[in-house]
């Protein structure tokens, strides 16, 4: 595989969608670093916990921007794959642009085999962390999450595989000339 330029994809999709697994094997594919900078690396750089830092958070709007700033900055600074929740909006520089889609259900499902626990509350809890999302998205940045018809592809990832999501964005990336397989 060849790249044909310094390209950056920035990949996006609420929780549950697999945007983590797919940005990771897309980079591994393209040789590429993967940026999913995100509250776990600002607690250890700061020398806090996880807990810590999504605790000050609440009160604090300055952690969530710093995140969402100084991923912006981590891409444009070398060929990358960005996967966040916002890098399809924040990285207006990108190369390739992607939502994956997944229904709410496909969502819940996935975390659950993930994680276990209790399918219904995980269902409550992620369509109340979607709404806290939505809700600081627009306060934030003016961004509706729910508004993503711009990209160059969306996905529905819903009875795909990682590696078929992958293969998807490849052929999209050699189809803009981006790479050469």
């Amino acid at each position: 595989m060849t790249l044909n330029k310094e390209i950056r994809v920035a990949i996006s999709g609420k929780s549950g969608c697999g945007n983590t697994t797919v940005s990771t094997l897309l980079s591994q594919k393209l040789g590429v670093k993967l940026i999913n900078y995100t509250f776990r690396q600002l607690a250890a750089e700061k020398n806090m916990t996880l807990a810590q830092v999504i605790e000050a958070a609440k009160n604090d709007d300055s952690y969530d921007k710093y995140v969402d700033k100084h991923q912006v900055e981590l891409a444009l600074a070398e060929p990358c794959v960005l996967g966040s929740r916002l890098a399809i909006w924040m990285l207006k520089e990108a190369d390739l642009k992607v939502y994956l889609y997944a229904s709410d259900e496909t969502r819940a499902r996935r975390v659950y085999n993930r994680e276990g626990g209790d399918l219904q509350a995980i269902k409550d809890f992620t369509a109340m962390r979607d709404r806290e999302d939505t809700g600081r998205y627009k306060a934030f940045y003016g961004i509706d999450n729910n508004d993503y018809n711009f990209v160059d592809i969306i996905i529905d990832v819903n009875d795909k595989t990682p590696e078929e999501i992958v293969n998807i964005i490849l052929d999209k990336l050699v189809e803009k000339g981006l790479i050469t397989l």
